[in-house]
């Protein structure tokens, strides 16, 4: 399984420092959010993590390696990275950005093998868009593109999986879907998955470690169940709260307190095994 940190990390743009000296573990085979505030600098670590950022001081370790000494393509077989609303070529199929994800499987002339077939066809199938393989990328809805990028990603095969916010401007029922197929992903294949979310309910349902980060810097990190208090929503959103346990999961179920409404008694956090979120849904609706 892959091991993958930062260590003291400092990073910024055109020299205006966004985090400093940052260390922080990501666990082998879970699924890792990382939430926070507007410009607290939690796309920024993702990116680092990727290696589309440098450093200014500091590491990301790969396996006690540093990125930036791996070569590209060896580093592209390890790590899979899906930007924020990602740009698709016009008149782009489906099956053709999927296979886009096998290049750096592909020797020096990108012979296409058997094995590309069988990689570009799986993926296509865990992600539920088969059938759509034929389809132009700009005829799809927001939920069907998102699935589409992430099959493009699992045909690189990597074992890590960066997505920086996967459900920017989808419905809620694109977000659910998007976030049950990763679920889905990490509980059968093992994939550890790194994902930015804004919404801190839904990281809370479907993390396994959570990272919560605020001016540059990691305020808590552990399971939602430990990190999700009324004192960390206070420190890292400015907001008053009440966190209870969620109905369907038992994971920490964040109610904003506006200024106008009066004091709400708090309970604790329930520490239940949280089910699959798939699975709780379909209990309810049979």
């Amino acid at each position: 399984m892959p091991d993958l940190r930062a260590q003291q990390v400092t990073l910024g743009y055109a020299g205006r420092p966004v985090i400093g000296e940052l260390s922080v573990a990501f666990p082998e085979g879970a699924i890792t959010v990382i939430v926070g505030a507007n410009a607290c600098g939690k796309s920024t670590l993702l990116k680092a993590t990727a290696r589309l950022l440098t450093p200014d001081a500091g590491q990301v370790l790969l396996d006690g390696k540093s990125l930036h000494r791996l070569p590209t393509r060896q580093l592209a077989r390890r790590l899979g990275m899906l930007p924020q609303s990602p740009v698709t070529p016009e008149g782009l199929t489906v099956r053709d950005l999927v296979g886009r994800g096998r290049f750096p499987h592909q020797g020096l002339f990108a012979y296409w093998r058997e094995e590309d077939e069988q990689a570009v066809t799986e993926a296509l199938t865990l992600t539920g868009t088969l059938d759509l393989q034929h389809r132009p990328m700009d005829e799809l809805s927001g939920g069907q593109r998102q699935r589409a990028w992430i099959a493009m990603a699992l045909a690189q095969q990597t074992d890590i999986l960066l997505l920086d916010e996967p459900t920017t401007f989808l419905d809620i029922a694109h977000r659910l879907e998007v976030l049950d197929l990763l679920h889905r992903l990490n509980r059968e294949r093992g994939t550890t998955i790194i994902m930015v979310l804004h919404d801190l309910n839904e990281a809370s349902r479907y993390a396994d470690h959570l990272i919560a980060m605020g001016s540059g810097s990691v305020q808590a990190a552990g399971a939602p169940e430990q990190v999700v208090t009324p004192e960390l929503v206070r420190k890292v959103f400015a907001i008053d709260s009440v966190v209870i346990p969620d109905p369907l999961t038992g994971s920490p179920m964040v109610i904003p307190r506006s200024a106008a409404e009066s004091p709400v008694p708090e309970k604790p956090v329930a520490q239940a095994a949280r089910p699959w979120p798939t699975q709780q849904r379909e209990s309810q609706d049979g």
